[in-house]
């Protein structure tokens, strides 16, 4: 198990550039599967998940090239072998990786099967995946779930369009749900389908692939299906997650930071939710420049009640961005209820910045109110472990503003979702030593 051990208290400057976006990443790499033609991607980041479902599809048969340019890589899937999927070696990689289930939406629409073990990832409380096979099953397929071996299987003889009204509106859920209506038969319509950038790249990659889909960034969908995809190119998106990691990071460690590249115009609410906390940031040009703060107020209703940040589906605030947050706003002066809707076990990571002295109520699984402590004192240092993706880089985060050295167990989980982070910060004057 890695460790992080982090000297607190040092403030950063310079230029920091978000790495290409992961849960973009995952669809976009998983939709190569829906045609035999090469398919080039660009800003692939070099993260624990990616780099997985990389290598899953290679042992399914699919040619991959890695490309000159950093983060650039070449499929081919002319000879995926679907019999990969019911191997021992294939139960054993695909439960490892959560990202793992964007896959049978293009093997169910191209070769009428798929299979998936119970996929793994977070423990952020329960993640049903209950929109993807009721979306399959409104397409034609057939769906079984093997309880003992905890193995789902899809099958259909041929898949045909319909209406559907997702039960939720799931960001992966609408990714397989399209991906596998690309090459149904008729015509599909989603509504309640998710509406972020991500699903939008998707769209935009299958629509220059030679599919039909229009309503592309609104919650109702309409896919008329084709015989054949062919290939293409793509580039995906700087990380809204990683953008607002940084934004949290300079406010916290009273530094000054410029993030380089962040597609400004993708971020939504973004910005404006870390404004809300009193942050400072200036948008140069498609760049984000926070300057050095002794301090930041965070915003009160128009009566003066207490601010509430809650998630929201999109163009709401995505939940990936509440455990930084609220760590951003332990040292705020003020107070904020952050409410995460989805997962009931995200904000148990509180507990670790309690002992570090941060005033925080955890009023139940979806709710904790932060009172901000306004830089009378510094968070201490600590021993902690990383519970999951976000709430492992907020830790990272409050490590690296309190005093003294703290320590992070399990960093393979930050590993799985921000490239080489411990570098990058170090460049621009953090002290994170990976042990």
């Amino acid at each position: 198990m890695n460790t992080f051990r982090i000297q607190g208290g040092k403030p950063l400057k310079g230029n920091l550039y978000p790495q290409g976006a992961k849960n973009e990443a995952l669809q976009i790499i998983s939709a190569v599967l829906l045609t035999n033609e090469p398919v080039t991607i660009h800003n692939i980041p070099n993260i624990v998940d990616v780099m997985k479902l990389i290598e899953l599809l290679e042992c399914m048969g699919v040619e991959v090239k890695k490309l000159e340019t950093e983060g650039s890589f070449l499929f081919r899937a002319a000879n995926v072998n679907v019999d990969y999927m019911l191997s021992e070696e294939f139960l054993d990689k695909g439960a490892g990786l959560r990202g793992s289930i964007m896959i049978l939406g293009p093997l169910l629409a191209r070769f009428g099967r798929g299979y998936m073990p119970k996929p793994g990832g977070d423990k952020i409380g329960r993640r049903r995946l209950d929109t993807h096979f009721l979306g399959f099953e409104k397409l034609g397929a057939t769906f079984n779930f093997d309880i003992d071996k905890a193995f789902y299987s899809v099958e259909a003889k041929e898949l045909k369009g319909a209406y559907m009204l997702l039960d939720e509106a799931s960001v992966t859920g609408t990714a397989n749900v399209i991906m596998a209506a690309v090459l149904a038969k008729g015509e599909t319509t989603i509504y309640n389908a998710a509406c972020e950038p991500y699903i939008q790249q998707l769209c935009k990659m299958l629509n220059r692939m030679g599919a039909k889909i229009t309503g592309v960034g609104s919650n109702l969908l309409t896919i008329t299906g084709v015989g054949a995809l062919h290939g293409t190119e793509h580039r995906i998106l700087p990380d809204m997650i990683e953008i607002g990691s940084f934004i949290g990071l300079a406010a916290m460690t009273k530094s000054e930071i410029t993030i380089k590249n962040v597609a400004y115009d993708e971020l939504g609410v973004i910005p404006g939710t870390f404004a809300k906390l009193g942050i400072k940031l200036e948008r140069r040009n498609d760049d984000i420049f926070i300057p050095r703060q002794d301090s930041y107020t965070i915003d009160t209703f128009i009566d003066g009640s207490i601010l509430t940040i809650a998630d929201a589906p999109w163009p709401g605030l995505t939940p990936d961005l509440l455990s930084v947050l609220l760590v951003t706003a332990t040292q705020a002066r003020g107070s904020v209820l952050i409410h995460q809707k989805m997962f009931e076990s995200r904000l148990f990571f509180t507990d670790k910045l309690i002992d570090m002295g941060a005033q925080i109520i955890l009023c139940d699984p979806h709710r904790a109110t932060v009172i901000g402590l306004n830089r009378q004192y510094n968070l201490r240092s600590t021993v902690m472990t990383s519970p999951d993706i976000r709430a492992g880089v907020a830790l990272l985060i409050a490590a690296l503003s309190a005093d003294g050295t703290s320590i992070i167990h399990n960093i393979n989980q930050i590993d799985r979702g921000y490239q080489a982070i411990d570098q990058r910060l170090n460049a621009i004057g953090a002290s994170i030593e990976r042990i």
